[in-house]
């Protein structure tokens, strides 16, 4: 892998915030350390080092101080700063390095004009709506429940409710019903605040028949309510309060809850594409210290920078996003699709708000390569010196799109993680190259390595991704597993003490990192894993294919079995011979002949979840026998209808090998 593609200036060490924090480590620690991987090797062996260090260099808020960093380092179990009491809103609310009229929320959408936030402004909203909950009855333990975008008020209420030490859940209100109910009944939240509906482009969506049936299907609800976004002359509905009800004036003072270093602080949940959506809690502590590490020391991040990502609240990678302030960066929120009017849409976005990383996904960014778009050319990106990828696996192509087409200058960070961690454990650092189509680095405190079939760590080898030691910001535990067997099932059960997470990663000799999909949609011909993303960047890099899908049926004999692809055709096109020869000739010559596929077909549409991810083991799973009902949880989809042809497809299959098809 690899062309260097940016380098680190000269004096890196002078200007970053992780310059800065080994500095303090030689001031405060009287440690020195040669380089990246030095010190990564020391933040992974010496976790009590490390991270008491993290807590101590960014002057984490306490009431009561910890009588440890961590006990047990055993896995799962491990128990993190006890005796220690915070709250993480006063944390994120202290904004280190900004005056109270600085611009601290930039909120952009397509919905109504631009919102601006001061600290001031910030921290006034958060105590009248801490109020407005107390006057409702929320004390902590207490879920609070936001089916709302990505705009100011559903910060403001994460933070107020997280001062009174109540637990926050939020689902994006383009998310239906059955997707909602399926999250929040397993929580039972006693207040709910929902918008009326939005606009995505311009097109308005009323969201008032979902929110009656969300109401109507959670008995815990003691308050709803209503916030007038899509219509904001509107008044909410009967038995609802209005937003400006529960954020009314007083007098009384912001105050912060202390709480417990691993206290429930949010709710977040799997993708539910199999089953009831994991109840996945996060505490205070951990997420804490996890984002002050992530943010401050690998996107560089403080209070000269204005950080954007884009995401809905569905998304973990919102509430990494709004713990931006806690390292004193300001937040640009969107709301809206970014494809509106066109691609270049949101990169206009950071051209008006003047936004200094733009965070994003690889099929964003694959979309716009794909598109033609110079975004360069048509906004002024001047500010511009960080862009970050993640969702999926950004291809060597997608780097060398963004260095000629948006900036040489700024560094690219691809990064993986998921909602299980609530960060990235792979990303990338102002200290280290970038390379072509390369994860630069394991981040700090993140023990990742890649383990063999037989469970043995390789370098150089695609592997099993895996996390040897504990971090801070792994889950307190799901909703309602009292007895953890549900959390030891979902991380710890292929390896006893060792978290696997699901994916396939080849780790190079200087520490690079490469995923290549899934380890559980992973395709194995002949005992030869292929992972699906280089497939989709070979496929979909033709023009004349939009989308794709790849599942491989073993063979029950141990043959190669099969491979079969489903492309989705730009507008007007018919799947042919000459064009199922060319995608053929493509991955043959781009990857290797395992990678042709038996047969291409022709379907209307992917199946994807409510954050964009392909789901294949579904649709093997259907194409395997089992009814779509069971298959797939369809609220977790954007498009479920386009799993019947899949259905479909399998009884033709059945029909025409004349055998039944297996249950």
């Amino acid at each position: 892998m690899g062309d260097v593609l940016w380098t680190p200036p000269a004096d890196v060490l002078q200007r970053s915030r992780i310059g800065n924090y080994l500095r303090w480590l030689r001031e405060h620690r009287g440690l020195d350390f040669a380089d990246y991987d030095a010190l990564w090797r020391w933040s992974v062996e010496d976790l009590a080092a490390f991270w008491g260090s993290v807590w101590d260099h960014f002057e984490v808020v306490a009431h009561t101080p910890p009588t440890a960093t961590l006990t047990d380092p055993a896995m799962p179990g491990t128990r993190w700063f006890p005796g220690a009491t915070l709250n993480y809103a006063e944390n994120v609310l202290r904004m280190p390095g900004r005056a109270d009229d600085d611009p601290v929320v930039i909120a952009h959408g397509q919905t109504r004009a631009p919102v601006t936030l001061t600290p001031a402004q910030l921290r006034e909203q958060v105590r009248r709506v801490a109020a407005g909950l107390r006057r409702l009855g929320v004390v902590a333990g207490d879920r609070v429940a936001a089916y709302a975008p990505n705009i100011p008020e559903t910060y403001v209420l994460l933070l107020a409710t997280s001062s009174l030490g109540a637990i926050f859940s939020s689902c994006a209100p383009e998310f239906g019903t059955r997707s909602v109910t399926d999250r929040w009944q397993q929580i039972e939240p006693k207040v709910l605040v929902a918008v009326d509906g939005y606009r995505y482009g311009d097109k308005p969506v009323d969201r008032r028949g979902e929110v009656a049936a969300i109401r109507a299907a959670l008995p815990s609800l003691e308050h709803t309510v209503g916030i007038a976004y899509l219509d904001p002359a509107g008044t909410p509905s009967e038995g609802m309060l209005g937003w400006d009800e529960l954020a009314a004036a007083t007098d009384e003072p912001l105050t912060f809850t202390p709480v417990p270093f691993d206290h429930p602080l949010y709710v977040l949940y799997s993708s539910g594409t199999t089953g009831l959506p994991k109840p996945i809690v996060h505490g205070h502590g951990g997420i804490l210290l996890e984002h002050l590490k992530m943010l401050a020391l690998h996107h560089d991040l403080g209070p000269a920078d204005r950080f954007f990502w884009f995401t809905t609240t569905g998304w973990m990678m919102w509430n990494f996003l709004v713990s931006a302030p806690a390292v004193g960066a300001t937040i640009v929120l969107f709301d809206g699709n970014p494809g509106h009017p066109d691609l270049g849409a949101l990169w206009r976005l950071a051209e008006e708000t003047g936004t200094t990383y733009f965070g994003t996904s690889a099929p964003f960014l694959l979309a716009c390569r794909k598109a033609g778009l110079v975004p360069r050319e048509i906004a002024d990106l001047a500010a511009l010196r960080g862009v970050g990828s993640t969702g999926a696996p950004l291809p060597a192509e997608g780097f060398t799109w963004v260095y000629e087409t948006v900036g040489e200058r700024l560094q690219l960070q691809s990064l993986s993680g998921g909602t299980d961690v609530c960060t990235g454990f792979v990303g990338g650092v102002p200290l280290l190259p970038v390379h072509a189509g390369e994860i630069t680095c394991r981040a700090l405190g993140a023990r990742v390595e890649a383990r063999s079939a037989d469970g043995t760590p390789v370098i150089g080898e695609l592997g099993e991704l895996v996390i040897t030691a504990p971090m801070p910001s792994m889950p307190v535990g799901f909703w309602n597993d009292p007895d953890g067997r549900r959390y030891r099932e979902a991380y710890f059960e292929v390896y006893p003490g060792v978290w696997r997470h699901g994916d396939w990663i080849t780790i190079n000799d200087r520490g690079g990192c490469v995923i290549t999909g899934r380890s559980d949609a992973t395709l194995n011909r002949g005992g030869v894993r292929l992972g699906t993303a280089e497939f989709y960047s070979v496929v979909e890099g033709l023009d004349e294919v939009v989308d794709s899908v790849v599942v491989h049926l073993e063979d029950d004999e141990g043959g190669a079995g099969e491979l079969l692809l489903f492309v989705v055709l730009a507008e007007g096109l018919e799947l042919d011979d000459a064009l199922r020869r060319k995608i053929c000739r493509e991955l043959r010559t781009a990857l290797s002949p395992r990678h042709v596929p038996d047969e291409i077909h022709q379907v209307r549409a992917v199946p994807r979840t409510l954050s964009a991810k392909k789901l294949e083991v579904p649709v093997k799973k259907i194409l395997t026998g089992t009814p779509v009902d069971s298959a797939a949880a369809k609220g977790a989809l954007v498009n479920p209808e386009s799993l019947t042809a899949f259905a479909t497809f399998a009884q033709r299959r059945a029909s025409d090998h004349d055998t039944p098809t297996p249950a």
